[in-house]
Order: C-alpha cells, then sequence, then structure tokens
C-alpha cells in the first residue's frame, strides 16, 4: 500500500513538473515594453501632458518602436497606433473586431453604464436618448439659459478689469452654463460644491489608479460617490415632479432622458444609466468647451479685424456683444 502510494505520489509530482515546464509558443505582440508593473508608462504620459509636450512623446515612441507599439496607461494594457493606415483601421473596422474599452479607473469615476464604455445595442439606445436632447427643438429652449449665464458672467468677471486669465473664466462659465442645461440649477452654494466635485473627478481621471489615502485618485472616488448621491436625489425630485406634471421634460437634461422612457420606450434608461451619462456628459464638456472658447477669446482679443467682422456678418441683428466689446485689452490664456 506505502508503495502504491509512493508510486502515485511521484506521477503526480512527474505530471506537474511537465505541466510548469512546457513550452507555449510565443504570442505575437506589438514591439516595446510594459514598463513597472501598475504604473507603466504612466508618469512619463502625464508629466508630457502637464508640460505641452504630448506631441514629442508620440512622436520619440514612433521612431523607437514603429507606428505600432504595447505600453501600460493608467494600469492598463495598451496598444498604440499611428499613421493613416491606423486610423482607417480604428475607424472602419466593425465592433466583432475592435471594441471599445475603457480602463477599469475610469469606470470606476465615471460609472459601468457610461456610454463611452458601452457597446452593441445598448451603446445605440443610449447615445439615441442623449441625441434627443440636442435636438434643434430642444436646444431653442436652452438659448435663453446660456444667453442669461453668458451676460452675468460677463459682468461679474470682465466689466471694469484691465487684464483677466480667461482658460479658468472659462471653465467657469462653461460649468454654469452645464449645471443650468444639465440641473436646472441656478448660481449658489450648490453650484460651488458640484464645481469642486468635477474638478477632483477630472484630476482622478489623469492620476495613478492607485486607491490610497491622499491621493489623487482616492479623492476622485470619493468625489464621485458623493455626485452620484446627488444625481440620485435630483432624478428622484424630478419623477416626483413629472408625474405631479409640475415640471417640464425640457427644464434639464435629467428631466429631458426621464420624460423620453416615457415616450420613447426603445430608448429607456434606467437611473443607474441616466447618472453614468450625466457625468459622461459633464467630464466630456467640461475641458473641451472652455478650451475651445478660451481660443476664440484669444482670437478676437488679439485680432481686431476678427472681432471687427464678426460684428458685421450679424446678418442685419440687433448689434449686441454682450459687453465683450468693452474687453478688448491683455488676454491671458
Amino acid at each position: 500500500m506505502d508503495l502504491t502510494n509512493c508510486f502515485i505520489f511521484f506521477l503526480l509530482l512527474t505530471s506537474l513538473y511537465f505541466a510548469l515546464t512546457r513550452k507555449t509558443p510565443p504570442k505575437k505582440h506589438p514591439p516595446g515594453s510594459m514598463g513597472f508593473p501598475l504604473i507603466g508608462q504612466t508618469l512619463s504620459f502625464l508629466h508630457a501632458m502637464r508640460t505641452n509636450s504630448i506631441e514629442q512623446w508620440l512622436l520619440q515612441r514612433t521612431s523607437k518602436y514603429g507606428p505600432v507599439s504595447k505600453l501600460s496607461l493608467f494600469g492598463t494594457p495598451t496598444v498604440f497606433v499611428h499613421g493613416q493606415s491606423a486610423n482607417k483601421f480604428i475607424f472602419t473596422c466593425d465592433g466583432n473586431v475592435l471594441g471599445n474599452h475603457q480602463p477599469p479607473s475610469f469606470k470606476r469615476i465615471c460609472g459601468e453604464r457610461n456610454m463611452t464604455a458601452l457597446i452593441g445595442d445598448d451603446h445605440k439606445r443610449v447615445r439615441g436618448a442623449l441625441v434627443s436632447f440636442l435636438k434643434p427643438e430642444m436646444l431653442k429652449q436652452y438659448v435663453g439659459k446660456m444667453d442669461e449665464e453668458v451676460r452675468n458672467h460677463v459682468e461679474m468677471h470682465w466689466h471694469g478689469n484691465q487684464k483677466v486669465m480667461v482658460m479658468p473664466l472659462m471653465k467657469t462659465l462653461t460649468f454654469n452654463i452645464m449645471s443650468s442645461l444639465i440641473f436646472g440649477i441656478g448660481k449658489g452654494e450648490t453650484r460651488n460644491n458640484l464645481i469642486e466635485l468635477l474638478q477632483h473627478m477630472m484630476n482622478g481621471l489623469m492620476s495613478l489608479p492607485i486607491n490610497l489615502l491622499f491621493t489623487r485618485f482616492n479623492r476622485s472616488l470619493k468625489a464621485s460617490a458623493q455626485l452620484r448621491a446627488f444625481i440620485k436625489n435630483l432624478i428622484s425630485e424630478r419623477k416626483a415632479a413629472l408625474e405631479q406634471r409640475v415640471a417640464d421634460t425640457r427644464k434639464d437634461l435629467i428631466a429631458c432622458l426621464l420624460g423620453i422612457g416615457k415616450t420613447e420606450p426603445s430608448i429607456r434608461m434606467s437611473d443607474e444609466e441616466i447618472v453614468d451619462n450625466v457625468i459622461g456628459v459633464m467630464i466630456a464638456g467640461y475641458d473641451t468647451s472652455s478650451v475651445l472658447i478660451t481660443f476664440l477669446v484669444r482670437l478676437l482679443g488679439m485680432d481686431r479685424s476678427v472681432y471687427d467682422k464678426i460684428v458685421q456678418g450679424d446678418l442685419g441683428r440687433k448689434h449686441d456683444t454682450h459687453g465683450w466689446e468693452n474687453f478688448l485689452g491683455p488676454v491671458e490664456v
């Protein structure tokens, strides 16, 4: 009996040895290094972003590894592709070949049901609901709100100042407009709290995904949790108001998405999807819009001829520049 047990044990050890030492055909991977675990190339990438040298960073990588290379960003294995052929492949292949994928850190901050993390029918359904908010007949309802926000902003931050920092002010203006259109919230303490939460979340998206106390990522997750709680409460309030018919579905984005669920069941969104995609809209629009407006203001401030042409091309409408003509002095981006 003892001899039989020894023989079985020997067979098990031999099988384990061959299983561990068996060579498997190497997988074909692009050239490049994955760097240190979790960190990868994230630190050098973030440094290039903050020093406005990201183009040089990408070109150096292309010259070293070629148009296709592997790396690790934000704790996620990543493939970097460069060139016309790569762009054509990315934008023409179907979802069965190449799918949308966000880093786990992005999903933890923005949510699992964010449109950028969805694929297939779910992506089409959520996109259809969000696009309905941007229909011309809907946008006409918000022109007055945006006009009022711009007028208040110019009056408060621009009039009487000989020099202004455009970029921070444009971020403030962008957020104020988003607060009005997305949440239906006017200026006050609530807005101030929301912009602080959004800034923490934005900082966490561009940081190492290390959830330790006092890290950017940790503060971002806490801010995301607080913003989610706020949006959920707002959804409950809008639902009650819509059921009692004391609110309009055109009041803001949340009311619009709730209303669409009743009129167009095919693109109905769950409460979780509304929360995740409201956060996604805020993050997507905050930086991009403010940067674009900043460069537009810079062009108007630095080139008087462009400003004059815009005023002359007002198509016969009453000349009203919201007071921008009172400030064409030094502009700092």
